[in-house]
């Protein structure tokens, strides 16, 4: 029996307001993921949160840096899965956790959208979910836009950063939706 879809909120960690990340888009991104959180749990339907635990000397993602952020704080009863990679499900157990939980359907939002969202989501599909992205909680930083392998070439912004990393996904690996819609949709 296929439960409801799980939400599966990745780094929404207190490192990513460190300055060394840059200029981003969607300032509005923690907070559509803290309503997507509510519904779900008003729902009871399947929570997983993911925690990027660098181990980089001096990553904001180490330490106080893996923090979830206030409006994604993970009750007790909810799996937390650590991870040291893009992917949310290598080095975890999430795939076995979800497997065995009868979940096929992924709700994806989180940090950041062309490198660990976009990583989760594209293995997600492999693996057989089928995967909604909340393309309005997520979000990219200008960090994410280095020109050191091609000299010359300007860099993106973190909106064009985010909308490339976004139509990559979809249809292929993911419906991408808004909040609203994902929220109208339900588990």
């Amino acid at each position: 029996m296929i439960v409801a879809s799980a939400l599966i909120l990745i780094d929404i960690q207190m490192g990513f307001n460190d300055p060394i990340w840059g200029a981003r888009n969607n300032p509005q991104a923690e907070a559509n993921a803290g309503r997507l959180l509510a519904e779900w749990r008003k729902w009871a339907a399947p929570v997983c949160h993911i925690r990027h635990v660098s181990v980089q000397p001096g990553s904001p993602l180490a330490a106080d840096g893996t923090i979830f952020k206030p409006e994604v704080t993970p009750l007790d009863r909810e799996p937390i899965f650590e991870k040291q990679v893009n992917s949310a499900f290598i080095g975890t157990e999430l795939e076995d956790h979800l497997t065995h939980s009868s979940v096929g359907d992924l709700v994806i939002c989180g940090l950041t959208t062309p490198h660990c969202v976009s990583t989760t989501t594209r293995m997600a599909a492999n693996l057989g979910f089928n995967v909604r992205l909340a393309h309005d909680a997520c979000a990219a930083f200008a960090s994410n836009a280095s020109t050191d392998w091609a000299p010359g070439m300007a860099a993106l912004d973190p909106q064009t950063i985010h909308d490339t990393a976004i139509s990559h996904l979809h249809g292929e690996f993911a419906r991408v939706l808004s909040t609203d819609a994902i929220l109208t949709e339900g588990p």
